[in-house]
């Protein structure tokens, strides 16, 4: 039987850093980081602010197209790793463990843009809209925070799934959800062996939750787009097909409103 343990990022921050790489796994290269890239657009000369950053793959991305790039993440070893990373190949990346809740090393106005790709998903609630009031904070009066997450419709582990029909020679793939407008926890699953599974949990909150909250913290969304899977994905991942119909990840862009 395969051994199960909950854990947090920081005991699983070997496993993930050798699973990301420096240029992310299937999942990020092929279907989360190209929706997200196109939504950044032209970084270059700009200042961002990477938060839950990981080891660092994003981080370093950004910078090659011209950013000037900081990276934060609450887990030490993964913040260790970046720096690693980047040592062996300079991209001009400063990494630091910080708490994406509470960004006071930052002085206000310090950033163009701050992105979180994949890490609101793994906040509290709480400390999720106090992400956005610290990305508000800290962004230029024409600043832009943009995260990529799990699809609040269509994304829920146990709370959602995959239902293939096959009537006669026709198959239709349909994708089914519950409990849509609860905040529930999500436990992930992360096989490091056959015998050993790692586990995170994450977080779901519906849409409306996600707007409201970034209009609380003095953003107003302004795009919104559905990740959707590139060539190299569909070659090599089983759900790739399934997801051309149904986005699991989104990117939502929000900018300061006026005076703030």
């Amino acid at each position: 039987m395969a051994q199960q343990r909950t854990l947090g990022w920081e005991e699983i921050a070997d496993y993930f850093d050798g699973r990301q790489g420096d240029e992310g796994d299937l999942w990020h290269r092929g279907l989360i980081n190209p929706a997200l890239l196109h939504v950044l657009g032209d970084l270059r000369g700009l200042r961002v602010l990477d938060v839950a950053c990981g080891n660092g793959a994003l981080a370093r991305q950004l910078a090659r197209k011209g950013a000037k790039v900081t990276g934060v993440d609450l887990a030490p070893t993964l913040v260790e790793r970046a720096r690693r990373r980047e040592q062996a190949t300079p991209q001009g990346v400063r990494y630091q463990v910080s708490d994406a809740g509470n960004l006071g090393v930052f002085q206000a106005g310090s950033f163009d843009i701050v992105v979180c790709n994949m890490g609101v998903l793994d906040m509290t609630d709480d400390t999720a809209l106090l992400a956005f009031k610290e990305a508000a904070r800290v962004l230029t009066a024409k600043g832009r925070y943009v995260i990529c997450t799990q699809h609040p419709c269509f994304e829920g582990n146990d709370t959602a799934a995959w239902v293939v029909e096959k009537i006669g020679r026709t198959t239709t793939v349909w994708r089914k959800v519950a409990k849509y407008r609860q905040h529930y926890e999500i436990v992930n699953n992360w096989r490091v062996t056959p015998e050993q599974f790692l586990q995170t949990v994450s977080y779901h909150r519906p849409l409306s939750w996600f707007v409201a909250g970034l209009r609380q913290a003095g953003l107003a969304v302004t795009a919104f787009e559905e990740n959707e899977p590139t060539e190299e994905f569909l070659l090599g991942d089983s759900e790739g097909a399934w997801i051309q119909q149904i986005p699991l990840h989104c990117v939502i862009e929000a900018r300061k409103l006026a005076g703030l």
